[in-house]
């Protein structure tokens, strides 16, 4: 499923047009604030809307910037900021980082830079941009993924709307500023020439380039004027042009809206008297991540105890032993599972009640404390229970700290993290802190208070006890708390309450144990990987000196760039605004030159190197040499399960370099590596989902599904499919599951647009099925809000009825394949559960490793290979019931390639 947008709010942009377009306001002491408060209007109006779950807010910093020193006259003739409102800029940002969302600021460098550069790798990783702004600079950045949004006047740019309102392209506006010019910002254009002939210029001759090439045959006094201002026009250009290339220290993902700090924000409004937005902090009505909060919690009494005496433990451990289920909390040294050791724990019996028990407080003058091992001893026939149940958070990662102190823990009954995820994914983060907000209105402790961030952050065991209790019997508390709230709203949904006690919670512990054992690596293969890559690296690096007939740095763009559009002149180049030429991966896949194909493959086996071969190893535990990857179950909107510390989904699959990084997976000794594979999941899903005949038939039939698709969208037979018609066809197939348009096809296949769109109509006429199902998946998620896949999981479409027709789009577009991903998903957990029920059913010496896309990793004994291999099918493929087979292809090797 399609993330939401990333939001980039203008700062500078919302304060300067609230202070001269609104009545100015101020408080009883003079402090003006119309500037503040009409930026807060419109700001809350965009979160409202858009409901963005990483969103940024841009100012600037003022100081001479590098325009500066390409011109005096760069917004020399500005007045200068009147005093009323530069007294409401910091102000404004303390507000606004109150609500949660990031300032960014930097001197020296422009606002609308800092915009550019996000936006632009934002949206090159995938990411659709909303820019909120009226700048019309802001125009040249827009694109199928950037959208310029102004909540001032209500109006959405996209290209098309760019194009209506200037006359010109987004990739023309640079040009078209530099000929209109702009009086406020210095740029002097091209005098005589206003919008009208700019688009005239530029509708004809595509560009100021190709304008200059034919300036001679510019009649009038307007030509001549222009022929005399080249040099005038090339600065123009320069400082018109939104430098995209800033190397910023925050990325795009870290952009994160957190919790509003009500405390601070309730102080804020009523020092700027801002009373309207203080009864709406009072109601919990500033606009959240998902107006559906629930209403605020009665406020509940707590009584929090902290356990240090053998008779007070005692009488706590006779309390463990008598009630059904309590909730659990460990306190650790480390959230790294694989070195975490327990500091303390705490446990509730009853909503309100908490109890907290230190044993390994370290810090100078701590209190005597009970014995840690005499304790485990006497919890773990308690923790180990299967009858007693545990209430907890994210309790995989409690059972992995237990696990390195030799107790395994049973009896899981809830877990608080995995309930949010499938009440709904989407609504809020599933971290305690958020939860306790989101559902009880309640500002939890955080860690960060307690201990202080960045490099001078104490570990648990640093904390003084006094606040460790506290901090330790409200994380139980809530737990608590949160389980009695979720437990009637999954009983109202039976289906999410399958989702959950069927599916998320069984597979926790199976993650646990991959987790745990971890998959071995050959260090030796990766260690003459990265031998050959660097050698390859060096070869490539001369063949590139020899083709630009001179030695430069590959690495560096400003180098590249020169090479290729000066040296060599070759044609495509365009420079950023900082004077050196884009030479991103885009750019030089364009380019058909030797020298810019050796570059593409420099800088992808760079990439594998740094991050595979030369970093495995050094991520690998040295004594066993096996990598530990943490697997994620409440990130992915669809119910993907996502890895980390390495990212083990990303190892590329098809090219060879990515093979040969998978020949380093490998079995331990008297063990092979088993890998099983669900085929074509998402189109047997569409076939069953859809209903339609002629996709039931070639699966049931069990033919080349791509070269069936072919048959049926060329009207020719089976056996006169070419390879060619096979791969569009298969483009087509997969590109559909992604709600792919005609364009988007076009591209895939090398064809025209008009080419593409006649495929898809072919396909749509020959599987009427598929295009029904589509369409009434659309209106189901406009009527409802939602889609769902197969078992009952709810995948939110908050976007579907967006204003912007670029998220629109992309929501209908996520609405149609994410039934599909998210059944796909269900159906590997199920597989998971009915796997690892088998291989202790028989009894068979074999291990659940790897879950990678439809995949699944074991490593098994040499002699039970077999028998694995004969019962992972039928396991498999007999946890859904669909309309067509369910295959599942099955490998064995030394290594995971050799196994997939």
């Amino acid at each position: 499923m399609s993330r939401k947008p990333l939001v980039l709010v203008d700062g500078s942009f919302y304060i300067y047009r609230s202070f001269f377009a609104l009545p100015p306001l101020s408080t009883k002491d003079g402090q003006p604030t119309g500037a503040i408060k009409g930026a807060l209007n419109a700001l809350n109006k965009l979160l409202k809307q858009y409901q963005p779950s990483h969103v940024a807010v841009i100012f600037d910093a003022g100081g001479a910037t590098f325009r500066h020193e390409l011109s005096a006259d760069y917004k020399a003739h500005r007045p200068p900021t009147p005093a009323d409102l530069k007294a409401q800029f910091a102000p404004l940002q303390d507000i606004v980082r109150a609500m949660g969302l990031p300032v960014l600021l930097e001197q020296g460098v422009e606002g609308d830079d800092i915009l550019g550069t996000l936006a632009v790798e934002a949206a090159s990783h995938g990411w659709d941009v909303i820019i909120s702004t009226g700048d019309k600079d802001m125009a040249q950045l827009v694109n199928e993924r950037i959208t310029l949004v102004n909540p001032f006047m209500d109006t959405v740019l996209d290209a098309t709307g760019v194009e209506a309102k200037f006359g010109v392209k987004p990739s023309q506006i640079i040009d078209y500023l530099a000929l209109v010019g702009d009086a406020s910002d210095g740029i002097a254009g091209v005098q005589g020439v206003g919008p009208k002939t700019a688009v005239k210029w530029l509708q004809e001759y595509g560009s100021i380039a190709n304008l200059i090439a034919n300036a001679a045959s510019i009649k009038g006094k307007v030509g001549e004027t222009f022929r005399n201002s080249l040099s005038q026009v090339a600065l123009s250009q320069q400082l018109a042009t939104i430098d995209c290339q800033l190397a910023l220290k925050v990325h795009p993902d870290a952009l994160i809206r957190h919790t509003p700090n009500h405390t601070v924000l309730k102080d804020l409004y009523q020092r700027f008297e801002f009373n309207g937005l203080l009864a709406s902090v009072d109601a919990s009505a500033l606009p959240t991540l998902d107006e559906q909060s629930e209403p605020e919690a009665p406020p509940i009494s707590t009584k929090y105890h902290t356990v240090t005496t053998t008779s007070a433990w005692s009488a706590l451990l006779d309390k463990l032993n008598l009630v059904p289920a309590f909730a659990f909390d460990t306190e650790t040294t480390s959230l790294n599972y694989k070195e975490a050791r327990i500091v303390g724990f705490s446990v509730s019996l009853v909503v309100g009640e908490a109890y907290y028990v230190p044993l390994a407080h370290s810090y100078l003058g701590a209190p005597e404390q009970l014995d840690r091992d005499t304790v485990l001893k006497q919890l773990k026939p308690i923790l180990e229970n299967p009858h007693i149940g545990k209430i907890g958070q994210h309790l995989k990662y409690d059972t992995h700290v237990l696990a390195n102190h030799g107790i395994s823990l049973q009896g899981i009954v809830f877990d608080t993290m995995l309930a949010s995820y499938v009440l709904d994914a989407t609504a809020t983060r599933h971290n305690l802190d958020d939860l306790a907000k989101h559902y009880l209105n309640y500002q939890t402790t955080t860690f960060e208070e307690l201990a202080g961030k960045g490099v001078k952050q104490l570990t648990f065991d640093q904390i003084e006890i006094d606040a460790a209790s506290n901090y330790a019997c409200e994380d139980a508390d809530i737990t608590l708390r949160l389980k009695e709230l979720f437990v009637p709203k999954l009983l109202a949904e039976p289906s999410l309450n399958h989702l959950l006690h069927d599916i998320e919670m069984p597979v926790a512990p199976i993650l646990q144990q991959m987790e745990a054992r971890g998959t071995l690596l050959d260090f030796a293969q990766l260690q003459k990987l990265s031998q050959q890559m660097g050698e390859r690296l060096t070869e490539l690096e001369k063949q590139a000196h020899d083709i630009a007939g001179t030695v430069f740095n590959l690495a560096s763009p400003k180098q590249l760039g020169e090479i290729l559009f000066d040296k060599l002149g070759l044609e495509g180049g365009k420079k950023t605004a900082t004077g050196q030429y884009a030479t991103g991966e885009n750019i030089l896949e364009q380019l058909e030159h030797p020298l810019a194909k050796v570059i593409l493959e420099h800088r992808s086996l760079s990439k594998l190197k740094g991050t595979y071969t030369d970093t495995l190893p050094k991520m690998a535990n040295p004594v066993s040499k096996r990598i530990h990857t943490s697997y994620h179950q409440a990130v992915t909107a669809t119910g993907r399960l996502s890895s980390s510390d390495p990212n083990l989904q990303n190892i590329p699959i098809r090219s060879a370099e990515g093979r040969q990084i998978r020949q380093a997976f490998i079995a331990a000794d008297g063990y092979q590596l088993v890998a099983a594979d669900y085929s074509q999941i998402e189109l047997r899903l569409m076939a069953h989902l859809s209903q339609d005949e002629r996709l039931l038939h070639a699966f049931s039939m069990g033919e080349d599904i791509h070269k069936a698709t072919a048959a049926e969208v060329f009207g020719i037979p089976l056996n006169e499919v070419s390879n060619e018609q096979r791969r569009n066809a298969k483009a087509i197939n997969f590109g559909l599951l992604y709600g792919m348009s005609a364009f988007g096809l076009a591209k895939q296949i090398n064809a025209s647009r008009s080419e593409a769109q006649a495929y898809i109509d072919l396909y749509f006429n020959r599987y009427t099925g598929v295009k029904r199902y589509m369409d009434n998946i659309r209106h189901q998620a406009g009527d409802k809000g939602f889609v769902e896949t197969l078992f009952g999981r709810k995948l939110p479409m908050r976007d579907i009825h967006s204003k912007n027709p670029s998220i629109r789009q992309a929501a209908e577009r996520a609405a149609i394949n994410a039934p599909l991903q998210g059944s796909a998903a269900d159906i590997i957990k199920l597989a998971m559960i009915a796997v690892d029920a088998q291989l202790k059913l028989q009894q068979l010496d074999a291990y659940l490793l790897l879950q990678v896309h439809d995949e699944l990793v074991l490593e098994v004994k040499n002699e039970h290979v077999e028998r694995v291999k004969a019962m992972l099918p039928i396991a498999m493929s007999g946890v859904a019931n669909l309309a067509v087979p369910l295959l599942v292809e099955v490998g064995v090797g030394n290594n995971w390639d050799e196994a997939h």
